[in-house]
Protein backbone atom coordinates (compact mmCIF):
# COMPACT_ATOMS: atom_id res chain seq x y z
CA UNK A 1 0.00 0.00 0.00
CA UNK A 2 2.83 2.40 0.79
CA UNK A 3 4.11 2.04 -2.78
CA UNK A 4 0.89 3.47 -4.25
CA UNK A 5 2.03 7.15 -4.15
CA UNK A 6 5.08 6.56 -6.34
CA UNK A 7 3.16 4.32 -8.75
CA UNK A 8 0.47 6.98 -9.15
CA UNK A 9 3.02 9.79 -9.49
CA UNK A 10 4.92 7.96 -12.21
CA UNK A 11 1.70 7.22 -14.09
CA UNK A 12 0.72 10.92 -13.88
CA UNK A 13 4.06 11.74 -15.53
CA UNK A 14 3.31 9.40 -18.44
CA UNK A 15 5.79 6.73 -17.33
CA UNK A 16 5.00 3.08 -18.05
CA UNK A 17 5.04 1.38 -14.63
CA UNK A 18 5.83 -2.29 -13.98
CA UNK A 19 5.53 -3.73 -10.47
CA UNK A 20 6.67 -7.03 -9.05
CA UNK A 21 6.52 -9.03 -5.83
CA UNK A 22 5.25 -12.43 -4.67
CA UNK A 23 1.79 -11.12 -3.62
CA UNK A 24 -0.54 -10.35 -6.54
CA UNK A 25 -3.22 -9.19 -4.08
CA UNK A 26 -1.11 -6.21 -2.93
CA UNK A 27 -3.07 -3.03 -3.70
CA UNK A 28 -0.40 -1.13 -5.64
CA UNK A 29 -0.43 -3.52 -8.58
CA UNK A 30 -3.83 -2.39 -9.81
CA UNK A 31 -2.41 1.09 -10.46
CA UNK A 32 0.50 -0.22 -12.56
CA UNK A 33 0.58 -1.04 -16.26
CA UNK A 34 2.02 -4.51 -15.64
CA UNK A 35 2.54 -6.84 -12.70
CA UNK A 36 4.93 -9.80 -12.48
CA UNK A 37 4.99 -12.42 -9.75
CA UNK A 38 8.68 -12.26 -8.82
CA UNK A 39 9.84 -11.64 -5.26
CA UNK A 40 11.55 -8.30 -4.69
CA UNK A 41 14.31 -10.15 -2.78
CA UNK A 42 15.08 -12.48 -5.72
CA UNK A 43 18.09 -10.68 -7.19
CA UNK A 44 18.56 -12.78 -10.30
CA UNK A 45 14.83 -13.28 -10.82
CA UNK A 46 14.23 -9.52 -10.92
CA UNK A 47 17.35 -9.06 -13.07
CA UNK A 48 16.08 -11.50 -15.70
CA UNK A 49 12.66 -9.86 -15.60
CA UNK A 50 14.21 -6.42 -16.05
CA UNK A 51 16.36 -7.60 -18.96
CA UNK A 52 13.32 -9.00 -20.74
CA UNK A 53 11.31 -5.82 -20.18
CA UNK A 54 14.15 -3.48 -21.26
CA UNK A 55 13.49 -1.07 -18.37
CA UNK A 56 14.87 2.46 -18.07
CA UNK A 57 15.00 2.65 -14.26
CA UNK A 58 14.24 0.73 -11.08
CA UNK A 59 13.08 1.91 -7.65
CA UNK A 60 12.68 0.24 -4.25
CA UNK A 61 10.30 2.68 -2.59
CA UNK A 62 9.81 2.57 1.21
CA UNK A 63 11.18 -0.98 1.33
CA UNK A 64 14.50 -2.10 2.83
CA UNK A 65 14.30 -5.73 1.56
CA UNK A 66 13.89 -4.56 -2.05
CA UNK A 67 16.68 -1.93 -1.96
CA UNK A 68 19.62 -4.32 -2.58
CA UNK A 69 17.72 -5.91 -5.47
CA UNK A 70 17.14 -2.53 -7.13
CA UNK A 71 20.83 -1.67 -6.74
CA UNK A 72 21.90 -5.09 -8.06
CA UNK A 73 19.73 -4.79 -11.16
CA UNK A 74 20.79 -1.19 -11.82
CA UNK A 75 24.46 -2.13 -11.50
CA UNK A 76 24.17 -5.15 -13.79
CA UNK A 77 22.21 -3.27 -16.46
CA UNK A 78 24.12 0.01 -16.29
CA UNK A 79 21.07 1.94 -15.08
CA UNK A 80 21.12 4.89 -12.67
CA UNK A 81 21.63 3.54 -9.16
CA UNK A 82 24.03 3.02 -6.30
CA UNK A 83 26.73 0.43 -5.55
CA UNK A 84 25.13 -2.89 -4.69
CA UNK A 85 27.65 -3.67 -1.94
CA UNK A 86 27.04 -0.29 -0.29
CA UNK A 87 23.27 -0.69 -0.41
CA UNK A 88 23.62 -4.17 1.08
CA UNK A 89 25.72 -2.72 3.91
CA UNK A 90 23.06 -0.08 4.61
CA UNK A 91 20.28 -2.68 4.86
CA UNK A 92 22.00 -5.14 7.21
CA UNK A 93 22.67 -3.79 10.69
CA UNK A 94 25.71 -5.97 11.46
CA UNK A 95 27.44 -4.96 8.20
CA UNK A 96 26.47 -1.32 8.76
CA UNK A 97 27.84 -1.16 12.32
CA UNK A 98 31.09 -2.80 11.17
CA UNK A 99 31.39 -0.28 8.33
CA UNK A 100 30.85 2.60 10.75
CA UNK A 101 33.50 1.28 13.14
CA UNK A 102 36.04 0.50 10.38
CA UNK A 103 35.67 3.98 8.87
CA UNK A 104 35.92 6.01 12.06
CA UNK A 105 32.26 6.92 12.57
CA UNK A 106 30.57 7.20 15.95
CA UNK A 107 29.21 3.75 16.75
CA UNK A 108 28.12 1.89 19.88
CA UNK A 109 29.91 -1.33 20.82
CA UNK A 110 28.14 -3.82 18.52
CA UNK A 111 28.54 -7.31 17.13
CA UNK A 112 26.55 -9.56 14.81
CA UNK A 113 25.73 -13.21 15.54
CA UNK A 114 23.83 -16.21 14.21
CA UNK A 115 23.34 -18.09 17.50
CA UNK A 116 22.52 -17.45 21.14
CA UNK A 117 25.56 -19.46 22.21
CA UNK A 118 27.97 -17.21 20.30
CA UNK A 119 26.35 -14.07 21.70
CA UNK A 120 26.43 -15.45 25.24
CA UNK A 121 30.15 -16.22 24.92
CA UNK A 122 30.75 -12.53 24.05
CA UNK A 123 28.21 -10.88 26.34
CA UNK A 124 30.71 -9.72 28.98
CA UNK A 125 32.29 -7.29 26.51
CA UNK A 126 29.05 -5.29 26.48
CA UNK A 127 27.84 -2.80 29.06
CA UNK A 128 24.17 -3.23 29.91
CA UNK A 129 21.56 -2.29 28.91
CA UNK A 130 21.97 -3.60 25.37
CA UNK A 131 19.69 -3.79 22.36
CA UNK A 132 19.16 -7.10 20.56
CA UNK A 133 17.91 -6.59 16.97
CA UNK A 134 17.40 -8.61 13.79
CA UNK A 135 20.00 -7.39 11.28
CA UNK A 136 17.47 -7.06 8.47
CA UNK A 137 14.15 -5.85 9.86
CA UNK A 138 12.59 -2.42 10.34
CA UNK A 139 9.79 -0.80 12.31
CA UNK A 140 11.01 -2.05 15.71
CA UNK A 141 10.15 -5.63 14.75
CA UNK A 142 12.09 -8.10 16.90
CA UNK A 143 13.95 -5.37 18.80
CA UNK A 144 14.43 -6.06 22.52
CA UNK A 145 16.18 -4.05 25.23
CA UNK A 146 17.73 -6.19 27.95
CA UNK A 147 19.39 -5.42 31.27
CA UNK A 148 21.22 -8.68 32.01
CA UNK A 149 22.53 -11.88 30.42
CA UNK A 150 19.60 -13.88 31.86
CA UNK A 151 17.34 -12.03 29.37
CA UNK A 152 19.54 -12.73 26.34
CA UNK A 153 18.10 -16.08 25.22
CA UNK A 154 14.51 -14.87 24.95
CA UNK A 155 15.64 -11.68 23.18
CA UNK A 156 17.66 -13.65 20.63
CA UNK A 157 14.75 -15.98 19.94
CA UNK A 158 12.47 -13.02 19.30
CA UNK A 159 15.00 -11.25 17.08
CA UNK A 160 15.56 -14.34 14.96
CA UNK A 161 11.81 -14.66 14.35
CA UNK A 162 11.96 -11.40 12.42
CA UNK A 163 15.25 -11.94 10.56
CA UNK A 164 15.10 -13.18 6.98
CA UNK A 165 18.82 -14.04 7.11
CA UNK A 166 18.58 -15.52 10.64
CA UNK A 167 21.15 -13.10 12.05
CA UNK A 168 20.96 -10.62 14.90
CA UNK A 169 23.05 -7.86 16.41
CA UNK A 170 23.83 -6.98 20.02
CA UNK A 171 24.73 -3.34 20.64
CA UNK A 172 25.11 -1.07 23.63
CA UNK A 173 22.25 1.31 24.36
CA UNK A 174 22.95 4.99 23.61
CA UNK A 175 21.44 7.52 26.02
CA UNK A 176 19.94 10.15 23.74
CA UNK A 177 19.53 13.87 24.22
CA UNK A 178 16.02 14.98 23.33
CA UNK A 179 14.08 13.21 20.59
CA UNK A 180 15.61 10.68 18.24
CA UNK A 181 16.14 12.28 14.84
CA UNK A 182 14.03 10.70 12.13
CA UNK A 183 13.36 11.74 8.56
CA UNK A 184 14.42 11.52 4.93
CA UNK A 185 17.20 12.95 2.81
CA UNK A 186 18.45 12.93 -0.77
CA UNK A 187 21.88 12.92 -2.37
CA UNK A 188 22.50 14.00 -5.96
CA UNK A 189 25.72 12.83 -7.59
CA UNK A 190 27.08 12.00 -4.15
CA UNK A 191 26.24 15.33 -2.50
CA UNK A 192 23.65 15.50 0.28
CA UNK A 193 21.38 18.21 -1.10
CA UNK A 194 18.29 17.81 1.06
CA UNK A 195 17.38 16.62 4.55
CA UNK A 196 14.14 16.99 6.45
CA UNK A 197 14.12 15.79 10.04
CA UNK A 198 11.35 15.11 12.51
CA UNK A 199 11.18 13.97 16.10
CA UNK A 200 10.59 10.25 16.66
CA UNK A 201 7.65 9.37 18.90
CA UNK A 202 7.69 6.36 21.21
CA UNK A 203 5.25 5.15 23.82
CA UNK A 204 4.69 2.40 26.33
CA UNK A 205 0.92 2.95 26.21
CA UNK A 206 -1.14 -0.22 26.24
CA UNK A 207 1.89 -2.36 27.09
CA UNK A 208 3.89 -1.33 24.03
CA UNK A 209 7.65 -1.30 24.65
CA UNK A 210 8.94 2.21 25.20
CA UNK A 211 11.36 1.98 22.25
CA UNK A 212 8.75 0.91 19.67
CA UNK A 213 8.22 3.76 17.20
CA UNK A 214 4.72 5.13 16.75
CA UNK A 215 5.35 8.10 14.48
CA UNK A 216 7.18 11.40 14.07
CA UNK A 217 6.37 15.07 14.13
CA UNK A 218 7.86 18.04 12.28
CA UNK A 219 9.58 20.50 12.63
CA UNK A 220 12.74 19.06 14.10
CA UNK A 221 13.70 20.45 17.49
CA UNK A 222 17.40 20.28 16.64
CA UNK A 223 19.32 23.52 16.86
CA UNK A 224 20.98 24.79 13.68
CA UNK A 225 24.32 23.65 15.07
CA UNK A 226 23.00 20.16 15.85
CA UNK A 227 21.41 19.84 12.41
CA UNK A 228 24.70 20.84 10.78
CA UNK A 229 26.48 18.12 12.76
CA UNK A 230 23.97 15.50 11.60
CA UNK A 231 24.15 16.66 7.97
CA UNK A 232 27.96 16.64 8.04
CA UNK A 233 28.07 13.12 9.48
CA UNK A 234 25.64 11.87 6.84
CA UNK A 235 27.67 13.49 4.04
CA UNK A 236 30.83 11.80 5.31
CA UNK A 237 29.00 8.48 5.36
CA UNK A 238 27.50 8.90 1.88
CA UNK A 239 30.98 9.71 0.55
CA UNK A 240 32.56 6.72 2.31
CA UNK A 241 29.90 4.41 0.88
CA UNK A 242 30.25 5.82 -2.63
CA UNK A 243 26.53 6.56 -2.89
CA UNK A 244 25.39 8.64 -5.84
CA UNK A 245 21.80 9.77 -6.38
CA UNK A 246 19.45 8.34 -3.80
CA UNK A 247 16.64 8.97 -1.32
CA UNK A 248 17.41 7.95 2.27
CA UNK A 249 15.45 7.13 5.37
CA UNK A 250 17.49 8.44 8.28
CA UNK A 251 17.62 7.59 12.00
CA UNK A 252 20.14 9.44 14.19
CA UNK A 253 20.66 9.78 17.94
CA UNK A 254 22.36 12.79 19.50
CA UNK A 255 24.01 11.67 22.72
CA UNK A 256 24.35 13.75 25.86
CA UNK A 257 27.44 15.44 24.41
CA UNK A 258 25.71 16.37 21.12
CA UNK A 259 27.62 13.62 19.31
CA UNK A 260 25.58 12.21 16.38
CA UNK A 261 25.25 8.43 16.04
CA UNK A 262 23.80 7.29 12.71
CA UNK A 263 21.56 4.33 13.49
CA UNK A 264 20.11 3.90 10.02
CA UNK A 265 20.86 5.20 6.54
CA UNK A 266 18.17 3.30 4.66
CA UNK A 267 18.85 3.64 0.90
CA UNK A 268 15.19 4.30 0.10
CA UNK A 269 12.35 6.68 0.99
CA UNK A 270 10.88 6.37 4.46
CA UNK A 271 7.83 4.31 5.26
CA UNK A 272 4.78 5.51 7.19
CA UNK A 273 4.19 8.11 4.44
CA UNK A 274 7.19 10.22 5.49
CA UNK A 275 7.63 11.62 1.92
CA UNK A 276 4.01 12.80 1.96
CA UNK A 277 4.51 14.32 5.41
CA UNK A 278 7.66 16.10 4.21
CA UNK A 279 5.70 17.59 1.31
CA UNK A 280 3.16 19.00 3.79
CA UNK A 281 6.03 20.30 5.96
CA UNK A 282 8.31 21.78 3.28
CA UNK A 283 6.53 21.72 -0.08
CA UNK A 284 9.26 19.42 -1.46
CA UNK A 285 7.97 16.45 -3.49
CA UNK A 286 10.41 13.68 -2.61
CA UNK A 287 8.50 11.15 -4.70
CA UNK A 288 9.08 13.21 -7.84
CA UNK A 289 12.83 13.46 -7.17
CA UNK A 290 13.03 9.73 -6.46
CA UNK A 291 11.53 9.02 -9.90
CA UNK A 292 13.88 11.54 -11.55
CA UNK A 293 16.89 10.00 -9.85
CA UNK A 294 15.95 6.48 -10.93
CA UNK A 295 15.70 7.65 -14.54
CA UNK A 296 18.97 9.60 -14.46
CA UNK A 297 17.21 12.93 -14.83
CA UNK A 298 18.29 16.32 -13.46
CA UNK A 299 17.75 16.71 -9.70
CA UNK A 300 19.69 19.96 -9.30
CA UNK A 301 16.55 21.85 -8.28
CA UNK A 302 16.41 20.05 -4.94
CA UNK A 303 17.74 22.26 -2.11
CA UNK A 304 17.64 22.43 1.67
CA UNK A 305 14.22 23.85 2.57
CA UNK A 306 12.79 25.29 5.75
CA UNK A 307 9.93 23.48 7.48
CA UNK A 308 6.84 25.67 7.36
CA UNK A 309 4.19 23.51 9.04
CA UNK A 310 3.70 21.47 12.20
CA UNK A 311 2.71 17.99 11.05
CA UNK A 312 2.84 14.39 12.22
CA UNK A 313 2.40 10.82 11.07
CA UNK A 314 1.09 8.30 13.58
CA UNK A 315 0.38 4.59 13.52
CA UNK A 316 -3.22 3.43 13.36
CA UNK A 317 -3.30 0.81 16.09
CA UNK A 318 -5.54 -1.06 18.46
CA UNK A 319 -4.83 -1.70 22.12
CA UNK A 320 -6.76 -4.98 21.99
CA UNK A 321 -7.26 -8.02 19.78
CA UNK A 322 -10.54 -8.36 17.94
CA UNK A 323 -12.41 -7.79 14.70
CA UNK A 324 -12.17 -4.35 13.12
CA UNK A 325 -15.37 -2.36 13.29
CA UNK A 326 -14.40 1.24 12.48
CA UNK A 327 -11.85 4.01 12.93
CA UNK A 328 -13.34 6.91 14.89
CA UNK A 329 -11.98 10.44 15.24
CA UNK A 330 -12.78 13.28 17.60
CA UNK A 331 -14.99 15.56 15.45
CA UNK A 332 -12.94 18.73 16.09
CA UNK A 333 -9.66 16.90 15.38
CA UNK A 334 -11.11 15.43 12.18
CA UNK A 335 -12.29 18.86 11.03
CA UNK A 336 -9.30 20.98 12.02
CA UNK A 337 -6.24 18.72 12.12
CA UNK A 338 -6.62 15.55 10.09
CA UNK A 339 -4.81 15.58 6.72
CA UNK A 340 -4.86 12.00 5.40
CA UNK A 341 -5.90 8.53 6.50
CA UNK A 342 -4.15 5.45 5.09
CA UNK A 343 -5.92 2.49 6.69
CA UNK A 344 -4.99 -1.02 5.58
CA UNK A 345 -7.99 -2.70 7.27
CA UNK A 346 -11.63 -2.97 6.33
CA UNK A 347 -14.61 -3.86 8.48
CA UNK A 348 -14.45 -7.50 9.56
CA UNK A 349 -10.66 -7.84 9.35
CA UNK A 350 -8.76 -9.33 12.27
CA UNK A 351 -6.98 -6.83 14.52
CA UNK A 352 -4.01 -7.55 16.81
CA UNK A 353 -3.03 -5.39 19.79
CA UNK A 354 -0.06 -3.22 18.77
CA UNK A 355 3.40 -4.49 19.74
CA UNK A 356 5.41 -3.33 16.71
CA UNK A 357 4.74 -2.25 13.13
CA UNK A 358 3.69 -5.78 12.18
CA UNK A 359 0.45 -4.91 14.01
CA UNK A 360 0.03 -1.49 12.39
CA UNK A 361 -3.29 -0.83 10.67
CA UNK A 362 -1.89 2.05 8.64
CA UNK A 363 -1.03 5.69 9.23
CA UNK A 364 -2.77 9.00 9.84
CA UNK A 365 -1.23 12.35 8.91
CA UNK A 366 -2.33 15.44 10.83
CA UNK A 367 -1.34 19.03 11.56
CA UNK A 368 -1.26 21.38 14.53
CA UNK A 369 -0.97 25.14 14.94
CA UNK A 370 2.07 25.00 17.21
CA UNK A 371 4.70 22.55 18.43
CA UNK A 372 3.10 22.80 21.88
CA UNK A 373 -0.27 21.76 20.49
CA UNK A 374 1.36 18.91 18.55
CA UNK A 375 3.11 17.71 21.70
CA UNK A 376 -0.19 17.74 23.56
CA UNK A 377 -1.94 15.75 20.81
CA UNK A 378 0.78 13.14 20.36
CA UNK A 379 1.21 12.63 24.11
CA UNK A 380 -2.48 11.73 24.48
CA UNK A 381 -3.41 10.44 21.03
CA UNK A 382 -6.24 8.23 22.30
CA UNK A 383 -8.29 11.40 22.87
CA UNK A 384 -8.24 12.10 19.13
CA UNK A 385 -8.75 8.73 17.46
CA UNK A 386 -9.46 5.14 18.40
CA UNK A 387 -9.99 1.81 16.72
CA UNK A 388 -13.29 0.14 17.52
CA UNK A 389 -13.14 -3.64 17.60
CA UNK A 390 -15.63 -6.35 18.46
Amino acid sequence: MQQIPIIKKAKEQGIYVITCDYAPENPGHKFADEYHNVSTTDLDGVLELAKGLDIDGIVAYASDPAAPTAAYVAEKLGLPGNPYESVKICTQKDLFRKFLKDHGFNCPVAEGYTSYEDALADIDKFRFPVMVKPVDSSGSKGVVKIYGKDELKAAVEEALQYSRGKRFIVEEFIVKKGYQVSGDGFSYNGKLVFTSYGNELYSSAGGTREYVALGEFWPSLLTEEQKAKVDDELQRLITALGMKTCAYNIEVIMDENDTPYVLELGPRNGGSYIPQLIEYATGVDMVDYTIRGALGEDCSGLKMTETRAVVSNYMIMSHEDGIFKELKFDPEFEKNNLLDVYCTHKKGDKVTAYKNTTDSMGTILFKADTVEQMTEITSDIDKYYHVEVE
